[in-house]
């Protein structure tokens, strides 16, 4: 019961994703089209992945396999950002606290709490994986509305969420490398976090984690540059201030 609650949260945390990314990746109804098919055929591609048991440790794949899995897309969109004019610009024209409010997703973390207490997931990972994705979500619309109500006085304040946020990713990532069977492994099990190549839990690093470390990446941009830019701007608070985040 509880895979298939996971399950169901989990592709509908997917689709909440898919539907941002889609909106925020492109201006002109074509291109969101065109960006939900190839995040909808991603999904699909780690569904299979999942279902075929492509990562399983036994196959001599799991860590570097998954390391992949999770650091290929990552660099895609980063390098499509970065060089492709018209998605950055679509990316900067969304709204910054939205880009905040989507890692609400990531209260979610509580299912590895849930697998370490079933003895189904090892510690440090599962812990240190599941308290920092909760952190991240419970502070997501708190964050997200100082940024709406102070303006550039939040940028601190979001600068700071965003680093944790991406530290807690990458350190899942590491964690979860370090508990898996193979020549990385440090943390011995059982259990060990092989687990997290097979349906649904795959879903998390092979389409959540890259997903939500790109909009930290774009966050990240666009605080720099807001803090660029910061002597040319009024230091405003209230209303006036959420353009700053436009």
């Amino acid at each position: 019961m509880f895979e298939t609650l996971s399950a169901i949260a989990l592709t509908a945390s997917a689709s909440i994703v898919v539907a941002f990314l889609s909106y925020a990746l492109a201006r002109t109804s074509l291109g969101r089209l065109t960006a939900a098919g190839v995040l909808v055929g991603w999904f699909a591609l780690v569904v299979t992945i999942g279902a075929t048991g492509a990562l399983d440790p036994a196959r001599g794949v799991g860590v570097p396999g998954l390391g992949l899995t999770v650091a290929l897309p990552v660099a895609v969109l980063a390098v499509a950002f970065f060089s492709a004019a018209s998605i950055r610009n679509a990316m900067l024209a969304i709204p910054m606290p939205a880009m905040v409010a989507v890692n609400a997703i990531r209260i979610l973390g509580v299912i590895f709490l849930i697998l370490q207490a079933a003895a189904e997931l090892p510690a440090p990972f599962a812990p240190s994986a599941g308290w920092g994705d909760i952190f991240i979500g419970v502070t997501a619309l708190p964050v997200a509305w100082a940024m709406l109500r102070f303006g550039p006085r939040a940028r601190a304040l979001a600068l700071i969420w965003n680093m944790i946020g991406i530290a807690d990713l990458v350190n899942a990532v590491a964690l979860g490398a370090l508990s898996a069977p193979g020549p990385l492994q440090v943390f011995a099990g059982p259990p060990s976090s092989a687990l997290m190549t097979t349906l649904p839990w795959l879903l998390i690093p092979g389409f959540l984690v890259p997903c939500l470390m790109f909009v930290h990446i774009v966050i990240f941009y666009r605080l720099a540059k807001t803090e660029a830019a910061a002597p040319a701007r009024p230091w405003l608070n209230g209303g006036a201030a959420r353009g700053v985040w436009g």
